[in-house]
């Protein structure tokens, strides 16, 4: 029996100490990005920092979503596959919104870079917590033909993982799903 819809969130951070050509990418390509684009913001080139740089013009915020553009193609490499976070199988994980973040930055220092990629989910039909997992199926299967079983798999909580949608089903809901299986 389907308990909730949820979706869920993985937050990448990538820093420094990435290991992989695609972190290194997304490093690359968004530190070039950022440092152009925060020149409207710091025409004086006399704040180095992110953090600073927001303090003094609310408006730099925007430099996530600016930023973002850089790495654009990057991301649509991966074909929508979240490829570190892995089901129990393991089948790579799919997203269906992918947003870039800049945890903090400095124009003088590339080593200070620090990005967060934020993917999530479509909708997820959960069916049980069984220790540290989150038995899902794809989509929204409280409205499935009677009697097909639906293809599950699990999806470990981890550090960086969240469910950020979440829509139990009432007593009223689950007598609707019964019904539709009779």
């Amino acid at each position: 029996m389907p308990k909730a819809l949820i979706k869920i969130a993985y937050r990448q951070i990538i820093d420094a100490a990435a290991q992989t050509a695609f972190e290194k990418d997304i490093l690359a390509a968004s530190y070039k990005e950022y440092k152009m684009k925060q020149q409207t913001y710091n025409t004086e080139g006399t704040i180095h920092t992110f953090t600073a740089l927001k303090e003094k013009d609310g408006r730099a915020n925007s430099l996530h979503y600016k930023s973002g553009f850089a790495i654009a193609g990057i991301i649509d490499s991966l074909k929508n596959k979240i490829t570190i976070l892995q089901d129990g199988n393991p089948e790579t994980f799919v997203f269906d919104v992918c947003r870039f973040e800049i945890i903090e930055s400095d124009i003088t220092d590339q080593q200070k870079h620090k990005v967060a990629l934020h993917y999530t989910s479509a909708i997820l039909t959960l069916y049980q917590i069984i220790g540290e997992y989150l038995l899902v199926a794809k989509g929204d299967k409280t409205i499935e033909t009677a009697g097909e079983p639906a293809e599950t798999f699990l999806v470990k909580v981890q550090p960086g993982l969240q469910v950020v949608n979440y829509k139990e089903f009432a007593s009223q809901d689950y007598l609707n799903f019964i019904n539709n299986i009779l």
